[in-house]
């Protein structure tokens, strides 16, 4: 079972008037719909989070290029002209 914990957030009025309108057609309360936002923002987060560090680690891993590290052309050839 989920703990709750009450805050305190001051909004602008208008703001707030609008919040209920959306509330008020999703059927539900601010409370619900803040919760919703909130927790889709916090997901977003570490997911994106996770991935940053997937990431970094193929990055710090390097990846085999098939050459066995050796170097199998020239600079000269990379510039060549035609």
């Amino acid at each position: 079972m989920r703990k709750y914990q009450n805050i305190t957030l001051s909004l602008p009025k208008e703001l707030i008037q609008k919040i209920k309108h959306i509330a008020v057609e999703r059927n539900t309360s601010i409370s619900a719909l803040l919760t919703s936002l909130l927790e889709e923002l916090v997901n977003r987060e570490e997911s994106y989070q996770k991935i940053y560090l997937q990431h970094l680690k193929l990055l710090e891993e390097g990846f085999d290029l098939g050459t066995g590290g050796a170097i199998t052309w020239r600079r000269e050839d990379l510039y060549e002209r035609q």
